[in-house]
């Protein structure tokens, strides 16, 4: 088997809870409708003072709350920090600064722009912001893949401690793109659903519902963590990264671009498809993604296949962000042994393959090797192999 990366660490800011415990038991509940936001939301314990909280934007101190979070728990890290890195991805960054500071310039002029504008809305914000805080002086990179991010970052992160570059690594996505023309744009393009309800899978999905959070891991090598003993949340075994090349929007038809990132992703981890007994779905809600997805993971994996959820029935799509919420659910259904069901998800689709989806209550299981799957616009792919301690 390929090298593995423990899991020591875990946090996590999303509609259904902040906090790696509050957020697992909002995967348990059903959610309201509409737009999922992260309620009463207060940054200020993760900035010196208010001043610092309010010269970074939201998706900024989501971050800094869920790295906070997964450090506490990862305890003491004795290691050079030119040897810690930090890559936390996003997809669209510090968009509600932007277009807030775009709408001061046309109503009130130039000289009112704030000078902050630059560092709170460049996606590198959040990860640099982590890195500063805590002095990690190893890579500090923002991965910008759409929805595929926080995905992507984790795996990034996986082999930057693989490669023998870093012995530790803090890693996940953020987002917080809650602003009147991001909504208006993906409504514009038929992408949101029009009932307000997130139904993955479900004959009548009619589109995503926008969500907003962070959720962050800290990576170790494995030899790293033991030494210390650091309690292992899980193993990172591998993970691929492609690309459709097809459409801006649209998967690839049949999902061939998902089908070879799994395949990639099962390999780097160096093991077998039958090996597989979870997989979180990227599962949107949307019709083409969903039925790509779906027959890539027949096509892969054969009918009824692994244990499949979607857990945005509950969160919501994250956009960057929610590859690694989702990530976070994995290593919390292992913890808990038990998988969080499709909520939404009441007739599922008859013209998609038989998979073995989980609905109406949440599953026991024996945890063993799952997937995490990402795609994003741009036809960017991502997937995840996660595996118990």
């Amino acid at each position: 088997m390929a090298e593995a990366v423990a899991v020591t660490g875990l946090g996590v800011v999303a509609p259904c809870g902040v906090g790696a415990d509050a957020f697992w038991q909002g995967l348990l509940r059903q959610p309201a409708d509409g737009d999922r936001r992260v309620p009463d939301w207060d940054p200020q314990p993760y900035f010196e003072n208010p001043k610092t909280a309010r010269r970074a934007d939201l998706f900024t101190q989501y971050a800094l709350g869920a790295a906070a979070m997964a450090l506490e728990g990862a305890g003491s890290l004795d290691t050079d920090p030119s040897r810690i890195g930090v890559m936390i991805g996003t997809g669209i960054g510090g968009i509600a600064t932007n277009e807030e500071q775009i709408v001061i310039r046309h109503e009130k002029g130039d000289r009112r722009v704030s000078p902050f504008l630059i560092p709170m809305m460049m996606p590198n914000a959040a990860a640099a912001a982590v890195s500063m805080k805590y002095g990690l002086q190893g890579p500090c990179e923002a991965t910008v893949t759409a929805c595929a991010a926080g995905t992507h970052s984790i795996g990034n992160a996986t082999n930057a401690i693989r490669s023998g570059r870093c012995d530790v690594m803090v890693a996940g996505g953020s987002e917080a793109p809650f602003t009147p023309t991001a909504l208006a744009g993906f409504r514009n393009m038929t992408a949101l659903s029009s009932s307000g309800h997130s139904k993955p899978f479900d004959i009548a999905r009619d589109g995503f519902v926008m969500s907003e959070g962070a959720a962050v891991l800290v990576l170790e090598k494995l030899e790293v963590a033991k030494a210390r003993g650091a309690e292992i949340l899980g193993l990172v075994l591998g993970s691929a990264s492609t690309a459709d090349a097809y459409h801006i929007t649209a998967p690839a038809p049949g999902g061939s671009g998902a089908i070879q990132c799994m395949e990639q992703a099962l390999a780097d981890a160096e093991i077998g498809a039958s090996d597989v007994v979870h997989i979180n779905a990227h599962g949107t809600s949307t019709a083409l993604n969903d039925a790509a997805e779906a027959h890539a993971v027949a096509k892969v994996f054969g009918t009824p296949g692994p244990i499949v959820t979607s857990t945005k029935g509950v969160t919501g799509h994250a956009l960057g962000a929610a590859g690694a919420l989702e990530a976070a659910a994995v290593l919390l259904s292992i913890r808990h042994r038990l998988v969080p069901p499709t909520f939404g998800l009441v007739d599922p689709d008859p013209e998609l393959p038989d998979i073995d989806l989980v609905m109406g209550e949440a599953r026991e299981w024996e945890p063993g090797p799952s997937l995490s799957n990402s795609f994003g616009f741009g036809g960017h792919n991502g997937t995840v192999v996660i595996a118990p301690a």
